[in-house]
């Protein structure tokens, strides 16, 4: 497959023909004659980009990845999420339902739903919730599951960013999910970015640290890990996985 000519990869892709492939090479800067293994990093992630968009406009029903998002507190899976969502539109972020109150600069509907227990548990008991659990041995998080389906089969990307116990719930209820757990450098720098974000006190940094550690252990339940070392680098590894997995199939309707 690297050994292919870029012009003939796209030849074969239904209703691209050699005027669209010319035009499509040219926009990207890509010679026809290219090999796909000898293309540089952001041409690479470029043609990706249209290919997926290809087969989506001309494969309508191709459904799209629901992109489970896995890691400790204080890991950065939020900030990957931003420059995900800011770099490549095919992805959104499925906003969640809490019980927990908002932290400075969140929105609600934006970043969560903030309701009441006794809106959680009338989520919980009319099976509205895609999955749920308890965090740090306080609040409830759950994710809504209509939102998610239609955005999927919209040919969206759609990410949850939940812990491990969702991920769990996700992986029985939803076939073809990717399941990518996010990893610190070490555990020092989780402990440093925790205190560093400011948000919690002594005594819930401790519980939310003593959570990361069986979290920590459990991550090879997921397909891949990631290392959170630089948020591009991580955020880019992520979205590769996505476009060069087997995940994404055409709906049989």
């Amino acid at each position: 497959m690297r050994g292919l000519r870029v012009d003939w990869f796209l030849q074969a892709i239904p209703g691209m023909g050699v005027t669209k492939v010319e035009r499509l090479l040219t926009e990207l800067g890509i010679r026809p004659t290219a090999r796909l293994g000898g293309l540089r990093i952001r041409q690479r992630t470029a043609l990706r980009v249209q290919v997926v968009r290809l087969f989506r406009h001309y494969l309508p029903h191709l459904r799209g990845t629901l992109l489970v998002l896995v890691g400790p507190t204080a890991v950065g899976k939020g900030t990957i999420v931003s420059w995900i969502t800011q770099n490549y539109p095919e992805f959104v972020l499925s906003v969640s339902a809490t019980t927990r109150k908002p932290r400075r600069g969140e929105r609600e509907g934006e970043h969560y739903y903030f309701v009441a227990e006794s809106e959680f548990d009338r989520l919980i008991t009319a099976g509205e919730l895609l999955e749920w659990a308890t965090v740090h041995e306080s609040h409830r998080y759950g994710t809504p599951q209509a939102p998610v389906e239609d955005l999927l089969d919209q040919g969206k990307n759609v990410i949850l960013e939940i812990d491990i116990q969702g991920a769990r719930s996700v992986a029985k209820r939803v076939h073809g999910a990717l399941r990518v757990f996010v990893a610190p450098p070490s555990f020092e720098e989780l402990e440093r970015r925790l205190a560093q974000r400011g948000t919690e006190d002594g005594t819930e940094r401790e519980v939310r640290l003593r959570t990361a550690v069986s979290e920590l252990a459990a991550q090879d339940e997921c397909d891949f890990v990631v290392i959170n070392s630089v948020v591009e680098h991580a955020g880019q590894s992520i979205v590769d996985l996505v476009f060069g997995s087997t995940h994404q199939t055409a709906s049989k309707e």
